[in-house]
This record gives C-alpha cells, sequence and structure tokens, in this order.
C-alpha cells in the first residue's frame, strides 16, 4: 500500500472528500516526522515503534571503484515491529 492508497481508502471508509483525507495523512505523516526530527518515539499499540538511531561515521568503499571513501556520522529512522501485527503477519 502507498500513500495514495491509503488516501483513498480513508476517504472512502470514512466517507471524506480526497482533499479531507490528504490533509489528515499529510498531517499524522508530518507530525511523525517532527517528533522524530527532535528525539521523540512514536508508539502506536500493536503496531510498532518509530524511533531514531545515531549512526557513527566509518570507512566503507565505493562498490562500483573499490576506493575507499569516509562515510559520515548520521541519524536514520527505525522501525520495530510490535508483537500483534508480527503475530497477524506470520504465514507459520
Amino acid at each position: 500500500m502507498n500513500k495514495s492508497e491509503l488516501i483513498a481508502l480513508l476517504s472512502e471508509k470514512e466517507n471524506l472528500s480526497e482533499k479531507k483525507a490528504t490533509e489528515i495523512i499529510n498531517l499524522i505523516f508530518s507530525e511523525f516526522a517532527h517528533a522524530l526530527k527532535n528525539g521523540g518515539r512514536i508508539e502506536i499499540r500493536g503496531f510498532g515503534s518509530f524511533s531514531v538511531r545515531d549512526y557513527r561515521a566509518y570507512e566503507g568503499r565505493n562498490p562500483k571503484t573499490g576506493e575507499k571513501a569516509q562515510v559520515r556520522a548520521k541519524r536514520a529512522p527505525f522501525f520495530k515491529v510490535g508483537r500483534d501485527l508480527k503475530e497477524r503477519v506470520d504465514l507459520d
């Protein structure tokens, strides 16, 4: 599912205009990004949690040329799946 499909589904299920559904989805995503950028954590019970992890700088290699390259330290979003979602998806 992508963002436009999510918007269409919300619009249909809640009898909203596409414009209103788009505003709602954009607001949610915007606030998620804002919270993570400011060091916060997002937890959605039964689904999972989002946080930001810090990665140190390291020396890597350019896969095309094999040359050594410095990779800078960075912060990246991290998702940890919740138990309920894991159980729903498990096909065993």
